[in-house]
């Protein structure tokens, strides 16, 4: 595998946002342990311009994140993100994939980003696709409500083996327009996260590109959350291609990789979420996929879909019906 770091390649981006801060409507401030925290939505407005910055620092900088519009009928249109990557294990799920529960006193969040190629989280995942990232800075996305203490600081900075003075903390809350642009951008790895789930070993996929439409804002986070996946699982179109030997295996997990195959599917995510008591753990894990998936392989030349954009939840979601 290319030995590239997602650390180093990410922290060219965060020094983007620090050197630009009026430009991304963004606010940048030391902890007391010489941490920096990057605020793109808690306590300033943010952006578009600040939620694509954050996505590429969710990709490790190895991916390009582009605004586009889709144009779903002659009353229905919405802004989306586009993401493509040349590198989806590394940047997909050894980075991007928000799979670090940081949980300090009675402060928590949902960690993605490089800094967990440093900390190794989760172990399983690292182990598979065989990757593991070194550097002495760490850059860690935090999907909050809270401001992070020093305490925070220090605890993430330990586990990732870094000074605290290199350690950069990008806030993106979902009740925001970075936040909902950023969770938007999630969508390749949403792909390849399902596929894995199915069998696929992550190492086999080459390039992978996608699109997804980016929800309005709301006040209430969990709301602002339901419209955000709803995005991913409804409004999501994603395409890989694929060094597999047996077409037949990668036909089948095409074919059961889109969010249509989950039991809860066809209503809002937000209304799932509260039929199951706000418990995640509850809820089918075949809805977290996309709305299509498309795969080529690289051998045959073969290609397979499965899956559709779903119009009428993407309205429900944002109240449109």
């Amino acid at each position: 595998m290319v030995k590239v770091s997602v650390n180093k390649e990410a922290e060219k981006v965060v020094k983007q946002l620090i050197e630009n801060p009026d430009l991304y409507n963004i606010k940048v401030e030391k902890l007391p342990s010489g941490a920096t925290v990057i605020d793109t939505g808690l306590e300033v407005e943010g952006g578009y311009l600040a939620g694509l910055k954050v996505t590429e620092i969710c990709l490790g900088g190895l991916g390009t994140v582009n605004l586009t519009y889709i144009n779903y009928s002659e009353d229905f249109q919405l802004p989306a993100v586009m993401v493509s990557t040349d590198y989806p294990a590394i940047s997909l799920l050894a980075s991007q994939f928000a799979g670090w529960n940081i949980k300090v006193g009675d402060y928590s969040a949902i960690g993605s980003g490089p800094a967990r190629a440093l900390a190794i989280k989760p172990k399983k995942l690292y182990e598979k696709i065989k990757y593991r990232d070194e550097a002495e800075c760490a850059i860690v996305v935090l999907e909050t409500s809270k401001k992070p203490t020093d305490e925070v600081a220090l605890k993430v900075s330990g586990d990732c083996n870094v000074k605290p003075e290199n350690l950069y903390m990008v806030l993106a809350p979902t009740a925001s327009v970075a936040g909902a642009t950023q969770i938007a951008g999630r969508i390749v790895e949403t792909g390849l996260f399902r596929l894995e789930q199915l069998g696929l070993d992550p190492l086999k996929v080459l390039h992978g590109i996608g699109y997804a439409p980016i929800m309005p804002t709301h006040p209430d986070p969990n709301v602002a959350m339901g419209m955000a996946n709803d995005s991913l699982f409804y409004g999501g179109v994603t395409y890989y291609l694929i060094d597999v030997e047996d077409d037949s295996k990668l036909e089948e997990m095409v074919k059961n990789s889109p969010s249509s195959k989950a039991k809860d599917y066809g209503k809002p995510f937000y209304e799932i979420y509260k039929a199951a008591d706000f418990d995640f753990y509850k809820i089918d894990t075949a809805l977290f996929a996309p709305a299509t998936l498309a795969a080529t392989s690289k051998k045959t030349g073969k290609t397979f879909t499965a899956g559709k954009v779903n119009i009428e939840v993407l309205k429900r979601s944002i109240g449109l019906t």
